[in-house]
């Protein structure tokens, strides 16, 4: 079963199934993944399992600040892949197709990918430079 992650924002770490179902994110309080951030649409995107397909989708609801899959800001249903970052408002998601017993083995991949994702900071002072 697929999942997102909440990966920045105020509800950091939350986790949700998606099951082979239509899933609406959102700030709405009626919605059973409500994302608490004043620059997303009370409907703002679908998440979808296409079972023809066999693979999850998102669409972008018409929102006012857009859907972005791995920083390209999408016009159309795209497809989702293990390890796409979503973002929403001012709120990253993370996509996996992974199962996951509990909330920890959930946050645990995602530092794991969090990880790969960090870039390698080289230091270029000059080491023989006299202060």
């Amino acid at each position: 079963m697929a999942f997102i992650i909440l990966t920045s924002g105020a509800q950091k770490g939350d986790y949700y199934p998606l099951g082979q179902r239509t899933n609406v994110v959102g700030r709405a309080e009626s919605l059973p993944i409500q994302v608490l951030d004043d620059l997303i649409s009370r409907k703002h995107m679908q998440i979808h399992f296409d079972k023809e397909k066999n693979r999850y989708s998102v669409v972008d609801m018409k929102s006012k600040h857009g859907v972005f899959v791995n920083g390209a800001r999408i016009t159309e249903e795209t497809g989702l892949i293990d390890g796409d970052q979503i973002l929403i408002g001012q709120t990253a998601l993370l996509f996996t197709d992974n199962d996951f017993d509990d909330r920890e083995s959930a946050l645990s991949h995602f530092k794991k990918v969090g990880e790969r994702m960090r870039p390698t900071r080289i230091d270029h002072t000059d080491q023989n430079a006299q202060p």
